[in-house]
């Protein structure tokens, strides 16, 4: 008898990564329409656990229409083995055990969480969450043996999560500081992640002391106690074998692991830049810092943002630049924590490089930029275009304006030109910039069409 005979729907790993269009949703719970929305694991005594308890606060899925709500997953476990170090690693799996649901979908996390169900599975009778509560609850203990008592509490009433908001962010907070104060340098081992994969399959996060996981849920405590708990599972150990480069973050170890785990989709990753071996970006990622041109700075956009940035794009026509498990110059998915770290994205300048963030995100981390720096970040308040943008750092004196005294800013008269018949070039239209200054130009699977070629030849 399959552990799921009583679940209206099927239950299986092959439903990983199935995506359910607005089109065919009966309702969405969380998502960019809403603002508070989070899941929650937290350890518990034995005795404040009843074991099997599912309960649901607010409007179940079935006396819901179709519209965006407000969502709280809080999943209370409790066993001898279960400490408070584990939850972001048991919280972390709600994710994927989600998806194992035929006809949900579950994407992000902590705060910034997303679900769709399809119309399909409810009219075949998966109308209420106490079906996922059994579904979290089952799959939990045949995976996590030290878990001797769970219980679940799903709430849509929005006022009751406006009470518990501010007591989640703060969970939230007190697990992120615990990294804090550690270096790569003194870590004995790294661990990776490729809870992502149903999604990316060339994704595989590299945690380490001073750069969380993309999702920002998953700091290098938690890889610990992960690979220790589950060492088969999704997140695992990683020797950090030779440093071939301390400053861009190179490590053998890594570079060998993310080969095997990504079928040789990436061979090579550096840790600390947005160029030329960056990081892989899945699509869980809490934020993107990307390149803009025009000044010759980066930008950052996290995924509460509504707005427009200031190159015109919104977060989510950034993202889809960004995801997938590639490594694109100039997109990059980061987590809010990895903001705060000393290393980020060190090679390209670390904050003296970031020319413009949303006001909201900036004020989360403004006690870990640079005093000198703070106040010449732009943020949409003060440039929503890049004239606007090249104003203000010019006024404030940022950094980045010494970038472009030394860039060349004249082609000299004496070029020669040589004109070209035109030409029908095929090229996704993707433009990246290499943290060196000069431009790298990769054109694939699209036409552009000239009137003519101009090529110019600088005389030595």
């Amino acid at each position: 008898m399959s552990m799921f005979e009583d679940i209206p729907v099927d239950v299986g790993v092959i439903y990983e990564g199935e995506r359910i269009r607005w089109a065919d949703a009966h309702a969405e719970f969380g998502g960019p329409r809403i603002e508070q929305k989070f899941e929650l694991v937290r350890a518990r005594g034995m005795d404040e656990v009843e074991d099997g308890k599912i309960t649901v606060i607010g409007p179940d899925i079935k006396d819901l229409e179709k519209r965006s709500y407000p969502i709280g997953i809080l999943v209370e476990v409790a066993g001898e083995q279960v400490e408070e170090g584990l939850e972001g690693v048991i919280e972390r799996r709600i994710h994927e055990y989600c998806n194992y649901v035929e006809g949900l979908m579950h994407v992000n996390q902590r705060y910034d969480i997303q679900l769709r169900i399809s119309t399909k599975s409810v009219q075949r009778g998966f109308n209420s969450f106490r079906f996922l509560g059994k579904v979290l609850q089952r799959l939990y203990k045949n995976e996590f043996p030290i878990i001797e008592r769970i219980q679940t509490t799903f709430i849509t009433d929005p006022q009751k999560i406006g009470e518990m908001w501010k007591d989640v962010l703060a969970v939230y907070d007190a697990r992120d500081a615990r990294a804090r104060g550690m270096k790569d340098e003194d870590a004995d081992a790294f661990y990776g992640c490729t809870l992502c994969q149903s999604f990316a399959p060339t994704h595989c996060c590299v945690i380490t002391p001073q750069r969380y996981a993309n999702c920002g849920a998953i700091s290098w405590f938690d890889g610990r106690a992960a690979a220790r708990v589950d060492p088969k599972g999704p997140v695992f150990k990683i020797d950090k074998g030779e440093c071939l480069d301390p400053f861009r973050g190179e490590y053998t170890g890594a570079n060998e692991t993310l080969k095997e785990k990504t079928l040789g989709g990436i061979n090579r990753v550096w840790l600390y830049t947005a160029f030329d071996y960056p990081h892989t970006s899945c699509g869980c990622f809490e934020a993107v810092a990307f390149y803009i041109p025009e000044v010759d700075g980066m930008g950052i956009v996290h995924r509460r943002f509504d707005g427009v940035t200031v190159n015109g794009l919104p977060f989510s026509t950034m993202a889809d630049s960004t995801a997938g498990g590639r490594q694109v110059d100039g997109f990059h998915g980061v987590s809010i924590e990895y903001m705060r770290s000393p290393k980020f994205l060190q090679v390209d300048g670390g904050w003296n490089r970031v020319v413009w963030m949303p006001a909201s995100v900036k004020e989360r981390v403004k006690d870990f930029i640079p005093a000198e720096v703070v106040d010449r970040v732009a943020t949409e308040n003060e440039a929503a275009t890049i004239d606007e943008l090249k104003a203000f750092l010019e006024k404030k004196r940022h950094p980045v304006v010494e970038r472009w005294k030394a860039a060349p800013v004249e082609v000299p008269a004496e070029e020669k030109l040589v004109v070209a018949a035109a030409p029908e070039l095929a090229a996704p239209v993707l433009a990246a910039a290499p943290a060196t200054g000069w431009f790298k130009i990769i054109l694939k699977n699209a036409k552009i069409h000239a009137e003519r070629v101009i090529i110019r030849r600088r005389e030595e």
